[in-house]
């Protein structure tokens, strides 16, 4: 007796529910941009109405005037806070996802003694919070004579062990045979690498590239830089806002201002990476 499958078939009253479920997600998940965003723009009398108002009613530019009086006070150029920022997020997210994928690749496609307890030290070292290893950081640093430089940030940004791990989990899903086939051709396993391996793990770079910017376009460098010419837009934003209530607009201001270019890059990436999902590993 054959058995036959049933097929399970969406109705149009089911895509409708769907659709309408994600909607509402979506528009939930995009209420703390818009609240963010409605802030930026009330005046100081809105901003403390109790009890809070989502949209703004009479928007001003008032707050980001405010906010570039403030930086053009400031005996370090504004441009210099910016090219600080630009500089660790560039140097440090292109350097992570580079060293990444290298070390990813000889742990994921090559077989040698030791390999197994290299990566357990990588699931290893995410346990720590930051918390555990500053200090150890902090004196590393320190006897490198990195402290009070970009290299205290950027070098420790390039190896960061999440990036590893997630970059090797992809680059299992490639075919040992596709690699094979390659060095039989005569391709250098830099040719591999570059030529075969990242193509097909572009979501997971794509990811790394989103979190990595996301946290060193956020930070401050209080930990290791001291000198006010190398510190970061952040740090100086967070310096102008702590000047209490009387600044609640500026704060807000900086807040959006501070979400803008992160939340540019993730949009940019994230339709890549939908794009890319379905195809991006070979499956053995």
């Amino acid at each position: 007796m054959q058995i036959r499958k049933k097929r399970l078939t969406r109705s149009p009253g089911g895509d409708l529910a769907i659709f309408i479920f994600l909607l509402a997600g979506g528009i939930f998940s995009a209420l703390p941009l818009v609240f963010a965003i409605s802030n930026a723009f009330k005046p100081l009398n809105e901003l403390f109405l109790f009890p809070p108002q989502f949209f703004v009613r009479h928007p001003t530019l008032d707050n980001f005037k405010d906010l570039f009086v403030l930086m053009g006070d400031s005996w370090v150029p504004i441009s210099r806070y910016l090219f600080n920022t630009l500089f660790i997020t560039l140097a440090g997210t292109s350097g992570h996802v580079l060293m990444a994928s290298m070390a990813a690749y000889v742990l994921a496609k090559h077989r040698f003694p030791g390999r197994n307890f290299f990566f357990s030290l990588v699931v290893l070292s995410l346990m720590f919070a930051y918390q555990v290893t500053a200090i150890p950081n902090y004196l590393t640093m320190s006897a490198l004579g990195w402290v009070n430089t970009y290299a205290s940030i950027i070098v420790p940004a390039w190896s960061a062990s999440l990036g590893l791990f997630l970059m090797k989990q992809f680059m299992e899903q490639i075919s040992d045979s596709l690699i094979e086939a390659a060095r039989i051709d005569g391709a250098s396993e830099f040719r591999i690498f570059w030529s075969i391996v990242m193509p097909n793990v572009k979501p997971a770079w794509l990811t790394l590239i989103i979190l990595s910017f996301q946290s060193l376009w956020n930070e401050t460098g209080g930990r290791f830089i001291y000198s006010e010419q190398l510190k970061t837009l952040p740090y100086a934003l967070n310096q102008i806002i702590s000047g209490g209530v009387a600044r609640a607009g500026v704060g807000a201001a900086v807040g959006l201002i501070m979400m803008i270019v992160p939340i540019t890059v993730f949009v940019f990436n994230q339709s890549k990476v939908v794009q890319t999902m379905g195809t991006a590993g070979i499956n053995k």
